[in-house]
């Protein structure tokens, strides 16, 4: 409704203009000034209606600037004036013969008018379509020349679109650099993963992330301790300290400085304030110039294993939460590494001291029994020389010369027991070797059944199959006066069974259950087969032989479990 009051408005304002006009001329051609008058009130007039607040707002130009700007006004006023004057002519008198030639030189500068009009519109197409073009090209930074309202819309739109193209580029950016952050971190905890069980010596482990920690966050000096069992915190290894200082610092009691606050805290520290440290050392830290000091620590189950110490020179350095949370993930990966390496080294020791048991019970049930005995007999032929008994001193010294020849062989049979038996070869090679010696020092009838094939165990499990062997020879040869030994070596998917039985003489079961410290070598086997994860069985009548089985599995053998359905 407001719209059309303001249109009505509009063609009361020019009818009134026009009546005016009328009015106060006459007929004939001196009415075309009037006619341009009433033409432009009327635009005038209408200008206003349709733009009520154009003075209110500067910078959009009116229509008769936009003329004027084009080189239109001219012929616009003309064309006005002569409309007018037509209109006037018209009706005043009806007809005339100037009218033709009123609307003639109309129709004529209409055609200008238009043709003008197609030339802009033509000519800011071009433009646009250049624009266009150049944005497409990639270039966003185009902008169309001249100061008109188009150009002027064109390259405030060509504002925008750089300006979000700028800020997606930079949200690309900042999402790439995250994403490289996260693939740099996955790799070095890849690493630290892959090294736990690659790596042997724990202080070359340690050492070579140095190096890493130092690139992640860009340190100019960096160390590295562990923590020992007397309190204190041992260098294992440095970079970029004076030589003098890490001397100094080789071992750091835990209760002092920030590391030993680090490692009874076990939380990552960033440090700014490094006078407490300064003081202690009587020196600087980096010759003088401003110092961060980064504290990992190495924990595992809440036990602080060790720390890393990243001196970082850069004025205003902060660690963001991505290297938080990889120098804490890599903190306690290396924290497990450090425990595996003291749990491997005491299951060392272990193996050890339990291999030197086994050598001590060996010696003990078999050369230590034959010099006892020995030293006995000694002890006997010289209470028979100082009797003057010639006769029992040469029987006496029989046996002696008897016992120190079974001594020489079982001092030798320890040897090749506890030596090294395995080589490139494998079990089966070995155990050959083993039976051909049994066959040949004791004549006894020795047959090897083999039924595995050219099968390979860890070297672990082959050396305990080996000395399960051996034993059971060794009892054979010591206790059984054995005719015929049979050896079975079997393996069908993945079960491993090892058989040796003899027909000797035989014992009974109950021998088997004696005091303490008897039967070591029997306990050493059962031992043996634990250690197999494997049972071993001994069964044995008087008269009837003796049989030691063995039975376990090729722990590279995967049993699925069986599936159980509710």
């Amino acid at each position: 409704m407001a719209g059309r009051r303001r249109i009505g408005d509009r063609g009361d304002a020019a009818a009134a203009a026009l009546a005016a006009a009328v009015v106060n001329s006459g007929p004939g051609p001196t009415c075309a000034p009037a006619a341009g008058r009433i033409a432009m009130a009327a635009i005038g007039e209408d200008a206003h209606h349709r733009h009520p607040t154009q003075a209110a707002r500067p910078g959009r130009p009116g229509v008769a600037a936009f003329l004027l700007r084009e080189g239109l006004l001219l012929p616009f006023l003309l064309l006005a004036a002569l409309l007018g004057a037509l209109l006037i002519a018209t009706l005043a008198t009806g007809a005339g013969p100037w009218i033709p030639a009123l609307a003639g030189a109309a129709l004529a500068l209409l055609a200008y008018l238009g043709h003008r009009a197609h030339a802009r519109l033509a000519r800011s197409l071009g433009e646009v379509a250049a624009w266009a073009a150049r944005v497409r090209a990639g270039d966003l930074g185009a902008r169309m020349a001249g100061d008109s309202p188009l150009a002027a819309e064109i390259n405030a739109i060509g504002e925008d679109l750089e300006r979000v193209s700028r800020a997606v580029d930079e949200e690309i950016c900042r999402h790439t650099d995250t994403l490289a952050q996260k693939t740099r971190s996955l790799q070095v905890l890849y690493d630290v993963a892959a090294s736990i069980n690659a790596s042997r010596d724990l202080d070359d482990l340690l050492g070579r992330f140095l190096d890493t920690l130092i690139r992640v966050v860009r340190a100019r000096a960096a160390t590295v301790r562990l923590r020992g069992e007397d309190g204190t915190l041992r260098l294992v290894a440095s970079r970029g300290l004076d030589p003098e200082l890490e001397e100094r610092e080789r071992h750091v009691d835990v209760r002092n400085c920030l590391c030993g606050a680090a490692a009874a805290d076990g939380a990552l520290l960033c440090r700014t304030d490094l006078q407490a440290c300064e003081q202690a050392l009587a020196g600087p830290l980096l010759g003088g110039e401003q110092a961060t000091l980064v504290v990992v620590p190495l924990h595992y189950r809440g036990r602080t294993l060790g720390i890393y110490n990243l001196f970082v020179d850069r004025p205003g350095f902060r660690l963001d939460d991505d290297e938080r949370e990889l120098l804490t993930s890599i903190g306690r990966h290396l924290g497990m590494a450090i425990e595996k390496a003291r749990l491997d080294e005491k299951a060392r020791r272990f193996s050890v001291m339990r291999e030197r048991t086994m050598l001590a019970h060996e010696l003990h049930d078999s050369l230590a029994q034959t010099l006892a005995s020995l030293r006995y007999q000694v002890r006997m032929l010289a209470e028979m020389m100082e009797q003057g008994d010639a006769t029992a001193g040469r029987r006496e010294l029989e046996r002696i010369r008897n016992g120190l020849d079974e001594a020489h062989t079982e001092l030798r049979e320890l040897l090749v027991h506890f030596r090294a038996p395995l080589d490139d070869r494998g079990l089966l090679p070995a155990i050959e070797e083993t039976v051909e010696r049994f066959r040949r020092e004791t004549g006894i009838a020795t047959f090897l059944q083999k039924e595995c094939g050219a099968a390979r165990l860890p070297a672990l499990y082959e050396l305990q199959v080996l000395r399960i062997v051996q034993e059971a020879l060794a009892n054979i040869r010591k206790h059984s006066r054995a005719h015929a030994v049979r050896i079975l070596m079997r393996c069908r998917d993945g079960e491993y069974h090892v058989l040796v039985e003899d027909d000797g003489v035989g014992f009974e079961g109950r021998h088997l259950e004696g005091r303490p410290g008897e039967h070591v070598g029997l306990s050493i086997m059962q031992e043996r087969a634990r250690r197999l994860g494997g049972e071993l069985r001994i069964e044995s009548e008087p008269g009837e032989g003796t049989r030691v089985d063995l039975r376990f599995r090729d722990p590279g053998e995967v049993v699925p479990e069986p599936v159980r359905i509710q």
